[in-house]
């Protein structure tokens, strides 16, 4: 058997994976493709070897989040499967708060301990473009999670942020109405996942003539969205919504509970069981609406389906790639529509679950010829 090696790898925890949703997923995504590089990866890396088994490298440079544990949680439970039909045999992790240039050594890290692949949920789209011609040119396949990279070394198997945020920025104009005036709660100021969201939430924003009167960092942090959430409110006491990314949004919550606000302000909300359990108590006790897109932490295993067929050998099918993005399928949004169903199938998780999703093989299968 192979083994897992875990490099300043912190607060590791084992979640069960749970699909929603996947109905036909891949062929609508092949449908909208419309480029497709040749070959078997995204213009670098070598050959395919059938053979293997494979070691499979993993550079993470942000470990702030529970989502994060569970991205790597999940990613192990399907490697020991992979493993255990003898395709990969060591599963080599760099998991830490890093810099660029952290995660540039990180990366290096993995070359060095002779990796055959490389799953990587970047810290910038562009600063890694250098070590990711260095794996490249090793013949090291290389696939960016989370949040995509513009590097042609790398293919991207990822949901779109931008229209993941639109989702929920659409949602909050509505509640609000033309000439709504909001406050925003994002993520980390440069992050590529940030940018592309809260782009996507502006252009929404913009169109339906919604006002954003402040706008504030969290860093994903519950806590740290709580404080900011509280913060804005007291410099702008007559907002009419709150736009939040996921996981803030329970921080945005109990900010606007302390308020007595919950009833008055339109609240962008996540699919994760704390905030979920918090929605149903409102459902029952007020007049209390929400909105949570699933920004699947399994993304990390459709990575993993996707990256063993292109080092086995297999190439893309014609339409599967857009430029050098997979895109993967954006799961059912909880509303208050079918919040019943939604939460049934995840009430018995922790709090810090994320309503998740990830590509079967057999649905990987349909992006190769």
């Amino acid at each position: 058997m192979g083994s897992m090696t875990h490099r300043n790898t912190l607060g590791r925890g084992r979640f069960g994976l749970r699909a929603l949703g996947a109905a036909a997923v891949a062929g609508t995504l092949l449908a909208t493709a419309c480029s497709t590089p040749e070959g078997g990866g995204g213009g670098g890396g070598g050959e395919g070897d059938a053979e293997g088994p494979f070691t499979i490298g993993v550079s993470n440079g942000f470990i702030g989040s529970e989502w994060r544990e569970q991205m790597l949680s999940a990613l192990e439970t399907a490697f020991e499967e992979y493993e255990a039909e003898g395709v990969v045999d060591e599963l080599v992790v760099e998991s830490a708060d890093v810099d660029i240039n952290g995660q540039i050594q990180q990366i290096r890290n993995l070359i060095r301990s002779d990796v055959d692949a490389i799953i990587v949920n970047p810290n910038s789209p562009t600063a890694l473009d250098q070590v990711f011609a260095e794996a490249a040119d090793q013949g090291i396949q290389i696939v960016a999670i989370d949040q995509a990279v513009e590097s042609e070394d790398v293919v991207n198997v990822v949901i779109d942020q931008s229209e993941w945020a639109s989702i929920s920025a659409q949602w909050l104009a509505d509640e609000v109405g033309e000439g709504g005036q909001i406050i925003a709660v994002n993520g980390i100021d440069g992050h590529p996942a940030n940018e592309d969201r809260w782009s996507g939430a502006s252009e929404v924003f913009d169109a339906a003539g919604v006002e954003v009167v402040a706008n504030d960092y969290a860093e994903w942090d519950q806590n740290q969205g709580q404080t900011v959430t509280r913060d804005l409110l007291a410099s702008n006491p007559d907002v009419d919504g709150v736009f939040v990314q996921d996981g803030m949004a329970l921080g945005a919550f109990r900010a606007l509970e302390a308020e007595g606000a919950l009833e008055d302000v339109a609240l962008v909300g996540e699919a994760r069981v704390g905030y979920m359990r918090e929605w149903d108590a409102q459902r029952e006790e007020g007049d209390f609406s929400s909105i949570g897109v699933p920004n699947p932490p399994s993304v990390s295993v459709s990575a993993l389906h996707v990256v063993v067929r292109m080092l086995q050998g297999q190439e893309f099918a014609a339409d599967a790639l857009d430029g050098n993005n997979a895109w993967l399928p954006i799961p059912e949004t909880v509303t208050d529509d079918n919040f019943d169903d939604q939460f049934a199938q995840v009430e018995d998780e922790n709090d810090a679950y994320a309503v998740d999703h990830a590509l079967t093989s057999e649905e990987a299968d349909a992006y190769f010829e």
